[in-house]
């Protein structure tokens, strides 16, 4: 097997990266956060149409390059150093694969070109918060109750007169607050024959001029929400949430009585799960390789400070023990880059290319504003970007122990488990 890039792979990587240094910088993500949209969409534009990034993975047919997912990787990976704000991940890597895989000819040809082109952006919805579990990354999707069901819980869709309806609300949305499209996954059924589908549900956003402003009470905190009161569809109310990681802005989608449109055309052969399962194995070999860009991104700004940091008449990045740690570090991303590579290339070792790239991500982050010192800590230097970036993707789609464990179960290093324990991703 030949593991050297190509020359457009290469060329994919060069151009990215030298538009980001131009049009990225932390002035600009700080600036791009506290949009509307959560991202920059003249920069998003750009992206889209210049370099066609939500296209790299999507066939020729519909407006894509018919690349495979490692060039996706590979972009990510870039835009990871420069903790972009974009809906690539939403749309590119957890949306587009499932119209792909699941939706009739007709939904294909209509959506499809148009996230190539960068004029419609995706989200996926699933009830709970579940991300990680919906797209079998810490337990077996299948068995695991990550999308309630029942007579109650989760999401529930009904078919009538009218078409499907929804109804219940889902939490953690990436991106859900500005997508133009929601893939939501609801029960349909009744209890006996409970099963889950994914429905379409068009929210083609219309900016407000302010973002309304009001605040939540939880856990007896407060904390600031922005309210979209202009999501487009009946009975469909988005909530941009305050997250940990501004640069990944989170959602509460609420639906109530929402029209739907059935993804795909069969409701008793579809296979929703193994789709998201699928999903879920590209999505996090994808997501490896953002983890390894933003921790090759902050050994870099690190690097570079301890060169000019004086201490004693001379550069702490002279000291020894500076240095040993700094090699330790070094060889951690590097480690985690060849398997986030390898994962690209083999999709199945997704799982724990992810978990290594996000323990990686976490403790580069954190070494990171330990070298700095005392500016490492302050709000004004972007150290603390980096350590939330960690921390956040690990909440979605983590832990890191979780993703081990799922992916030692499926590789059977623990001979027969439960279903119970595959649901939760545990050895017994």
């Amino acid at each position: 097997m030949d593991a050297a890039f190509t020359a457009e792979q290469d060329e994919i990587r060069r151009t990215l990266r030298d538009l980001l240094a131009r049009h990225a910088g932390p002035g600009e993500v700080r600036a791009a956060v506290r949009t509307a949209e959560g991202h920059d969409p003249a920069l998003w534009r750009r992206l889209a149409q210049g370099l066609g990034l939500p296209g790299l993975a999507l066939p020729e047919e519909y407006g894509g390059a018919g690349c495979t997912p490692t060039e996706l990787a590979l972009a990510c990976e870039e835009t990871g150093r420069a903790l972009l704000p974009s809906p690539l991940l939403a749309t590119a890597v957890l949306a587009a694969p499932l119209i792909t895989a699941l939706g009739t000819p007709s939904q294909r040809a209509e959506l499809l070109p148009r996230i190539a082109d960068g004029t419609l952006t995706a989200a996926l919805a699933v009830p709970g918060g579940s991300t990680a579990a919906a797209l079998g990354l810490t337990g077996d999707n299948r068995a695991a109750p990550w999308s309630g069901g029942g007579r109650a819980g989760g999401i529930q869709a009904r078919h009538g007169d009218g078409g499907w309806r929804l109804y219940g609300e889902a939490d953690r949305v990436l991106d859900g607050h500005s997508a133009g499209l929601l893939l939501v996954a609801a029960h349909t059924g009744g209890y006996p024959r409970s099963r889950t589908l994914l429905f379409l549900v068009r929210a083609e956003l219309r900016v407000p001029t302010e973002l309304q402003v009001r605040t939540e009470v939880s856990g007896g905190a407060s904390t600031e929400a922005f309210t979209d009161a202009s999501s487009g569809a009946e009975g469909l109310t988005r909530t941009r949430l305050t997250s940990l990681d501004e640069t990944r802005p989170l959602a509460r989608v609420e639906l109530r009585d929402t029209p739907a449109v059935l993804l795909g055309a069969d409701t008793e052969t579809v296979d929703v799960c193994g789709a998201l399962a699928a999903t879920g194995r590209t999505a996090a070999a994808v997501l490896a390789a953002e983890a390894v860009g933003a921790a090759a991104g902050a050994l870099e700004r690190t690097v570079a400070y301890v060169k000019e940091r004086e201490q004693f008449g001379r550069a702490i990045g002279s000291f020894q023990a500076v240095k040993h740690r700094l090699a330790d570090l070094y060889v951690r991303v590097e480690a985690a880059r060849s398997a986030a590579y390898y994962a690209a290339w083999d999709p199945e070792a997704g799982p724990l290319a992810l978990a290594q790239a996000l323990e990686t991500a976490r403790t580069v982050a954190g070494e990171a504003v330990q070298l700095h010192g005392g500016i490492g800590f302050t709000w004004e230097h972007e150290a603390h970007l980096y350590v939330k970036r960690a921390a956040a993707d690990e909440l979605l789609f983590g832990p890191v122990h979780r993703l081990r464990d799922h992916a030692a179960v499926r590789a059977g290093l623990f001979g027969d488990v439960p279903a119970q324990a595959l649901a939760h991703g545990a050895a017994v």
